[in-house]
C-alpha cells in the first residue's frame, strides 16, 4: 500500500521532534541582522539530529536562521564548494 505524500512529508520531518532547538527559545536560532549566532550554534553541537537538520536546510534552500549548526552564509559556502 502506497503512503500519501502528506504522510511521506510528516515522516521526513520526524527528526524535528528530537531537535534540541525545539526545546529552547526559537529567537536564538533567528537572530537579528548582525546578532550573535553563538548560543544557537553551541546548542547545535550537541544535537542528535544536526545532520538531518542541515540536510533539510540545504534541500529546502532555507535562507534564514541557524540550521544544522550553520548560518545562511555558511550554508551558501557549503553548497558552492559541493557544486
Amino acid at each position: 500500500m502506497r503512503r500519501t505524500d502528506a504522510a511521506d512529508d510528516d515522516n521526513a520531518l520526524a527528526w524535528q521532534s528530537d531537535a534540541l532547538c525545539s526545546q529552547t527559545d526559537p529567537e536564538a536560532f533567528f537572530p537579528e541582522k548582525g546578532g550573535s549566532t553563538r548560543d544557537a550554534k553551541r546548542i547545535c553541537t550537541s544535537c542528535d539530529v544536526r545532520g538531518e537538520c542541515l540536510e533539510y536546510a540545504l534541500n529546502n534552500d532555507e535562507r534564514f536562521g541557524i540550521w544544522g549548526g550553520l548560518s545562511e552564509r555558511e550554508r551558501r559556502k557549503l553548497k558552492r564548494r559541493a557544486s
